[in-house]
């Protein structure tokens, strides 16, 4: 386990370490495949679809972080940096680490964090949810493994899924054919009216909160049809498999439709395993619908890699779940909880 990592100031007392092209805190925006950990003294982060182990730092505080620099990055790394501490000299060398079960650890605890926000569950294209206590029954072990990283403090709630209640196996009222059809299919729509248009799309998945929205980009459906004088907008949205009960009022997702000429709300209610609203529109065109939560995400930031980066980690959570069974002792070995999706799998 090493890396070429360039080594430097960014100013203010801060110090980055990072392989090429690695994003880092200091980023503008992340893309939805990047892993964070709050370590002392600073920031890890890696990039999940590029395979990257070493991880990228931000250090804030390099006399704190020197207890685990040599440790993540070799002891030449962690001499350099505490002997360039003020100096303004960008360099760079070959991270090898002191303790690579450690970084791997942290590697772990990363994505374990990650997948907690940003795994792909979805009834549609068969990708199994992770079952919430199995994940946090491992984040507390990694975070024991990591306490040379991270300290002793406990961790503060973020993103919490919406239910750790998860349906068994014989509990699944449909599958994924099932649920494809309902998201593709016609909405329902008074008698005798006309349909003007419908269509089948995917949502931002930084716009709602885990466990809410299946996460296909099939995901979402809308018709527009025309009745009595009256254009109406219908959008329905499959629900999360692993949403078991109703989600809080607060977090009920709306619709956002865009028209030619303007843009029209719809709130969506969670009817069985399907969340469905309507709105009448002033135009008889639907140029696009997005999902999302009010408070959630940052409302006209870019989305970097859009239904691309998506599909990558769709097509990523399949392939770990398909190697999850094996014996594996990589860094990115398989979590409890994707080793527990992966025996349910046969329901999808």
């Amino acid at each position: 386990m090493s890396a070429t990592v360039r080594i430097g100031p960014a100013g203010g007392g801060i110090w980055i370490v990072a392989p090429d092209g690695a994003p880092t805190v200091l980023d503008d925006a992340a893309a939805i495949d990047v892993m964070v950990l709050e370590v002392v003294g600073g920031h890890l982060s890696w990039s999940l679809l590029a395979g990257q182990t070493i991880p990228a730092a931000v250090i804030d505080d390099v006399g704190l972080a020197q207890d685990w620099l040599w440790a993540v990055y070799g002891e030449r790394i962690a001499v350099a940096i505490a002997d360039s501490e003020s100096g303004e000299t960008e360099f760079t060398d070959v991270a090898e680490p002191a303790v690579p079960d450690l970084v791997a650890a942290a590697w772990r605890l990363g994505f374990a964090y990650w997948a907690a926000r940003w795994w792909p569950a979805s009834t549609i294209d068969g990708i199994t949810a992770l079952d919430d206590r199995l994940l946090d029954q491992e984040i507390t072990t990694l975070r024991a493994e990591c306490e040379p990283l991270i300290g002793d403090d406990e961790p503060a709630p973020d993103d919490e899924p919406i239910s750790t209640d998860i349906a068994a196996d014989d509990e699944i009222s449909a599958r994924a054919e099932d649920y494809a059809l309902a998201a593709g299919g016609a909405p329902h729509r008074p008698a005798g009216a006309l349909s003007l248009g419908r269509g089948t799309v995917g949502w931002d998945w930084r716009r709602c909160p885990p466990g809410l929205i299946d996460a296909s980009e099939r995901a979402v459906s809308w018709e527009s049809t025309r009745d009595s004088g009256t254009t109406t907008v219908r959008v329905t949205a499959v629900a999360a498999p692993q949403l078991s009960s109703a989600a809080p009022a607060h977090l009920h997702p709306r619709a956002l439709i865009t028209t030619p000429v303007g843009t029209a709300e719809a709130e969506l209610d969670l009817v069985g395993d399907l969340w469905t609203g309507a709105t009448i529109t002033t135009s008889d065109s639907v140029s696009a619908v997005d999902v999302y939560v009010p408070g959630v995400g940052a409302p006209g930031a870019p989305e970097l890699g859009g239904p691309e980066i998506r599909q990558q980690i769709r097509e990523l959570a399949t392939a770990r779940l398909r190697r999850a069974t094996a014996a594996d002792d990589a860094v990115d070995a398989p979590l409890l909880a994707e080793i527990a999706a992966a025996a349910s799998d046969s329901d999808f």
